[in-house]
């Protein structure tokens, strides 16, 4: 007990300093401000043209939007860890003053959906150390969107460790003043751009399907003196008449009617849409039915581990590469981390999928009763 009350408060941060707020550069280091000075200016922020075209992706859009739902609703916790005798044991702490909110000017559900947002496009995330505490350790943070950010020491796509050379908006920023997330996924931007490029492609062609004028069928003539292009068109005009209004069109045997053979399923590419959504889904590890992809029969018993999955094969992967991050020595002490408490969702998950069951039974009886 001494142990663990000694290290709780060790972790409790110390008042932040104004002396070792963050903006200036780690000792040896020299640079213009160029970079530091654009650091707020938000109307000059970007998100990248390749990012913004992949969200456009239905599919991609509802994926993001779902995983950064999950992520913004999980609170961040700090532990210590200590050998108990016969493993490493987890002791929670008492967090640092940024833990709840890293950015004072948002909230931390939008920082974190937007940390996700980049790690799911980019394969990076960057944050900018705003203010320190009297320790040296981070106080404060500000997100700076990746698509605005370029390094020179890596050209990418893959990248393979946190970089020394960053530039954004054009002015170069010292490293010592970042946070680099790393995701072990590559960006969908590098990973699948053909695959984007396929399902915009197929999106614009289902556009022009719907906004075009296909004729419902055709008149020929078989026969007979040819018709000028007025008597034609007073034919044709008097044929559609009588269709609208079920009455019977009468054509003589020099003249034929042909349906044309498009279907709403055909114009708008039904099948092809959703092979591609199907796609799209498989690439941002998100469940098939909660991007509303069907895959052939849908059982009620699946979907109870349909939020689960969305965790553990979505957001799983994204939420540890930022504990992670938040968890290196440019961070926190030695020996103290962070991780993403996500006990809450999926207890969440599990209650709602039993108010569900038992609805389900509910109605069953129901129905059994009503049939008596």
């Amino acid at each position: 007990m001494a142990i663990f009350n000694k290290t709780k408060k060790a972790a409790i941060s110390p008042a932040p300093s104004k002396a070792a707020a963050a903006g200036g550069f780690a000792p040896g280091y020299s640079s213009s401000n160029v970079g530091v000075n654009m650091i707020g200016q938000y109307y000059t922020y970007r998100e990248g043209e390749a990012r913004n075209q992949a969200i456009s992706v239905p599919t991609i859009n509802r994926a993001r939007d779902l995983m950064a739902s999950v992520i913004g609703s999980m609170p961040l916790k700090m532990y210590n860890e200590m050998w108990n005798g016969d493993d490493m044991e987890k002791v929670y702490i008492a967090p640092r003053s940024w833990i709840r909110r890293p950015d004072p000017t948002v909230s931390f559900q939008f920082l974190m959906s937007w940390t996700l947002d980049d790690l799911m496009m980019f394969g990076r995330a960057f944050w900018y150390i705003t203010s320190r505490t009297a320790d040296g350790y981070p106080a404060s943070f500000t997100r700076l969107p990746a698509g605005s950010v370029t390094t020179t020491d890596m050209a990418g796509p893959v990248w393979f460790a946190p970089s020394s050379q960053v530039y954004f908006q054009g002015g170069e920023i010292d490293p010592y003043n970042l946070v680099q997330f790393l995701s072990p996924a590559q960006g969908l931007i590098y990973s699948a751009p053909n695959a984007i490029e396929t399902a915009l492609k197929l999106e614009a062609a289902r556009n022009r399907n719907a906004s075009s004028s296909i004729p419902a069928g055709v008149l020929k003539q078989t026969g007979g003196e040819p018709l000028s292009a007025q008597e034609l068109a007073d034919l044709a005009s008097a044929f559609n008449a009588a269709r609208a209004t079920n009455q019977t069109a009468a054509l003589n045997e020099y003249l034929s009617y042909t349906e044309t053979n498009s279907t709403p399923d055909k114009m708008l590419l039904i099948e092809a849409s959703q092979y591609q959504a199907l796609e799209m889904s498989r690439l941002a590890n998100v469940p098939p039915y909660l991007v509303g992809v069907a895959t052939g029969a849908y059982s009620y018993q699946s979907s109870q581990q349909a939020r689960a999955d969305l965790y553990l094969f979505g957001v799983k992967l994204y939420a540890d590469a930022i504990a992670g991050a938040l968890s290196m020595d440019n961070v926190l002490p030695r020996g103290t981390y962070v991780e993403f408490d996500a006990d809450e969702y999926l207890e969440e998950n599990f209650m709602a999928d039993r108010m569900d069951d038992e609805e389900v039974v509910v109605r069953e009886n129901t129905q059994e009763e009503l049939a008596r």
